[in-house]
């Protein structure tokens, strides 16, 4: 039996200034900041999550705010836009929406949907499509038209065959067909389902601020996730030891197109040292990080502009 990855888990990017990124993501988009904690191989640096009332995999994107980065450039070896689902019928209310926010929208078709493009105030670029959801999402948007999670992601590959056929005969997505310059590979999850590669030659990407950082995919348990380590190696590929990251375990591997991937599980999720209603409240640290808490929390920049 093939075996089949659910989906997108998170999609992590760097952006600039953490109050700006907060207020975007929160206030505009009407995500749900489910984590503040730091990244556990730069503590000097947040870590943030977004995503639906509970972070629920398919749904969570994530960002390194680096105010001192330089900026970088989307290219080849990248994920190039991430794309978020919103109810049938909602379009039209995020397009007067984002642009009474003062973002740039354009509005195009892939696939036979409809899209809007944009980015977020540090150039990382973004889209809506709509798809037949109806999630409670506890978004300050009203309900009808709030994201539901990601409907996908486009990748910007080096060696887009060679990523179409890991996609496809190593993690078991569907090929679902070609347009103009794109592949499309969805899986059977109810979000976070699609990834389109774009056929394009471009220059390589150069990884800094509005760019992103890595896209992750789901494994159901632990159990899986060394099943995919295995079966990953086996292929060719050289993913990492398990990394422990609290919220899910995680490995990586770069892919032959120069996109870095990750395999994270779903369990145990971010209501594991927060309870459901105070998540994102207070900066979380993982255990061997607590001794240091008063020079951390020094070094980061409040996230709030009330702060």
């Amino acid at each position: 039996m093939k075996k089949k990855t659910a989906g997108i888990h998170h999609i992590t990017a760097i952006v600039e200034n953490p109050k700006e990124n907060v207020a975007f993501y929160l206030e505009v988009l009407g995500l749900r900041l489910v984590k503040k904690t730091v990244n556990f191989d730069d503590p000097g640096t947040y870590h943030l999550y977004f995503g639906d009332s509970e972070g629920s995999p398919g749904t969570i994107m994530t960002f390194f705010p680096w105010s001192q980065a330089r900026k970088g450039r989307t290219g080849s070896g990248q994920v190039d836009t991430t794309v978020f689902a919103v109810p049938t019928g909602s379009l039209a209310f995020w397009k007067e929406r984002l642009t009474a926010f003062g973002v740039k929208v354009e509005q195009f078709g892939r696939y036979n949907e409809a899209y809007l493009r944009f980015q977020d105030p540090h150039g990382l670029h973004l889209e809506l499509t709509e798809r037949p959801l109806n999630r409670n999402s506890s978004s300050t948007v009203p309900e009808a038209y709030a994201i539901q999670g990601f409907a996908g992601a486009v990748l910007n590959s080096g060696a887009p065959h060679q990523t179409a056929d890991l996609l496809e005969q190593v993690m078991g997505m569907n090929y679902a067909g070609q347009e103009g310059m794109y592949l499309r590979f969805q899986s059977e999850a109810f979000v976070g389902n699609t990834v389109d590669i774009s056929t394009a030659p471009v220059p390589r990407g150069e990884l800094g601020t509005g760019t992103v950082h890595h896209i992750a995919f789901r494994a159901q348990d632990d159990a899986e996730q060394l099943e995919w380590q295995q079966r990953i190696a086996a292929h060719g590929y050289m993913p990492t030891e398990v990394k422990d990251r609290d919220y899910f375990k995680a490995i990586y591997f770069r892919e032959r197109g120069g996109l870095l991937f990750e395999i994270a599980t779903d369990p145990p999720g971010f209501t594991r040292d927060e309870r459901l209603e105070q998540l994102g409240q207070e900066l979380k640290l993982p255990v061997w990080l607590e001794p240091r808490r008063q020079q951390i929390e020094a070094s980061l920049e409040p996230v709030y502009a009330s702060e």
